[in-house]
């Protein structure tokens, strides 16, 4: 298939001009010699009766472009899907309430759209950093009486930053996330995902590096602030954050980082960052809007099916409320 790789609005026009574009372009993204049946994990397809649709020769199972992905019933048509992906990945990001109004949706499907396409954004935590690494801490949100420092008790988002350069001290990666105090165990974190235990890694003075020390090569230095990648990226984030998209939930950041390190990432790819977008999207399992939303983890089908079939072994008395297990006292 002949992928889109380009920055141009005209040409993403131009190429697709109709929903028939857009699901062909996702039927042949999809159904690669690699691609699985969502029922039984078989590789062996047969063509479909109706357009962009395969069938398992194992389980008889119809599979179409869009099944079982991110793609998965779009209510607004995959033409202004596609155009909202290339909004956010083109441009600094857009609101999903002025791509409401851009697009005339509902506020609510924009956000979960946009929700959807963040979680597709999602490091594959493939590739570590192994060079210059900067690493720091900082907080979101305004102004906090009494919540100067590293106060563990402030209701401000907690974040932690990697930024890896080139020898010639230019951004090369970065990655951000959500961190719960600034204890070593929860700096940690960021290290086991997206740092090698080759790289070179730079922070401040704070103690909760220490530990680390053991695993990493890391240089403490009070200095680091005065010319540090990382407090250029912080205030870069901060900025996006407040003049695009105003307020952001706690409980919600971390796809937000995903989405300003999935373009920092890849600004030497631009062109081709639209299609690894929709790439990804195809490749992500299907959200509901219960799991887009929740402000906790919501269990998944197969999980649930788990914790069904452990009840019954116990022989123990359960019922079900509001799509919640719950055991009877």
């Amino acid at each position: 298939m002949k992928t889109f790789n380009s920055q141009e609005l005209f040409e993403l026009i131009e190429t697709f001009k109709t929903e028939e574009d857009c699901k062909q372009y996702l039927f042949d993204l999809k159904f690669k010699p690699e691609c699985k049946c969502s029922k039984c994990n078989n590789i062996d397809f047969y063509k479909g009766i109706k357009p962009y649709t395969k069938v398992c020769k194992k389980c008889k199972h119809v599979e179409s472009g869009t099944s079982n992905t991110m793609f998965h019933k779009v209510k607004f048509g995959l033409r202004k899907a596609f155009y909202i992906i290339y909004d956010i990945t083109t441009s600094n990001g857009i609101s999903a309430k002025k791509l409401a109004s851009k697009y005339k949706i509902q506020y609510n499907t924009a956000w979960l759209f946009t929700k959807k396409v963040r979680t597709a954004m999602q490091s594959s935590e493939q590739y570590p950093m192994v060079e210059r690494v900067y690493v720091d801490e900082f907080v979101i949100g305004g102004f906090e009486k009494g919540a100067v420092g590293r106060k563990n008790k402030s209701k401000k988002i907690k974040a932690i930053i990697a930024v890896e350069t080139t020898n010639k001290n230019k951004t090369k990666r970065v990655y951000a996330m959500q961190i719960k105090d600034y204890s070593a165990a929860e700096l940690r974190k960021i290290f086991e995902k997206h740092i090698s235990t080759s790289a070179k890694v730079k922070t401040d003075e704070w103690r909760g590096y220490s530990p680390l020390k053991k695993e990493y090569t890391i240089k403490q230095d009070k200095r680091i602030k005065n010319n540090n990648p990382s407090n250029t990226q912080i205030q870069k984030i901060k900025s996006w954050l407040r003049h695009v998209h105003g307020h952001v939930s706690k409980h919600h950041i971390e796809t937000y980082f995903n989405e300003y390190s999935f373009r920092i990432n890849r600004s030497q790819w631009k062109d081709s960052i639209f299609h690894k977008c929709v790439e990804r999207m195809i490749n992500s399992e299907k959200k509901t809007k219960l799991q887009l939303s929740a402000t906790k983890k919501v269990m998944t089908r197969k999980d649930y099916v788990e914790r069904v079939k452990i009840y019954i072994g116990m022989n123990a008395e359960f019922k079900v409320v509001a799509g919640k297990i719950r055991l009877v006292a």
